[in-house]
């Protein structure tokens, strides 16, 4: 079953929202990737949210590019921002990436996001979307979604 940005949307409306915009706060986010010979690899990315999708563009050639072309495994984290504040939580994103080389595709993104060109694109699949924040200066809530079950939240005092 894939499970992209859509579908995520549907099945949590509220916890999509928050997440959405802790991503859309900052432009510069880090992804992590596996390399070569499974270590992991942190760059920094920009992603877009874009007709029920969560798209990564990346430069051609790019090694995080080439780390997902041969493990398309990832995990994205929001970008926490200035100080300690954290405003919305700490968001983080897991899934794999699936590149898109279809013309048409790849046409109506550059239309919307004017990427410089070449480009490499892929769309998400997502495995799982956590998002931890403090409630009532009291609780740290640590919520998890993962495709077919509804939001599991833990508190912890």
């Amino acid at each position: 079953m894939r499970t992209n940005w859509a579908a995520f949307t549907a099945a949590e409306p509220e916890l999509a929202t928050t997440v959405e915009a802790r991503f859309e706060a900052f432009t510069h986010h880090v992804l992590a990737t596996l390399r070569k010979d499974g270590m992991p690899r942190t760059t920094g990315l920009e992603v877009r949210f874009l007709h029920g999708e969560l798209w990564f563009g990346m430069m051609p050639g790019s090694l995080k590019a080439l780390d997902l072309r041969r493990d398309p495994r990832f995990a994205l984290q929001a970008n926490p921002g200035p100080g300690t504040g954290m405003g919305g939580g700490d968001v983080r994103i897991t899934g794999r990436a699936v590149e898109v080389d279809d013309p048409a595709t790849k046409a109506a993104y550059v239309k919307e996001v004017e990427p410089p060109q070449p480009f490499h694109l892929f769309r998400t699949e997502l495995t799982e979307v956590v998002r931890t924040h403090v409630e009532d200066d009291t609780y740290l809530v640590v919520e998890v979604w993962k495709p077919g079950e509804p939001v599991r939240a833990l508190r912890r005092t």
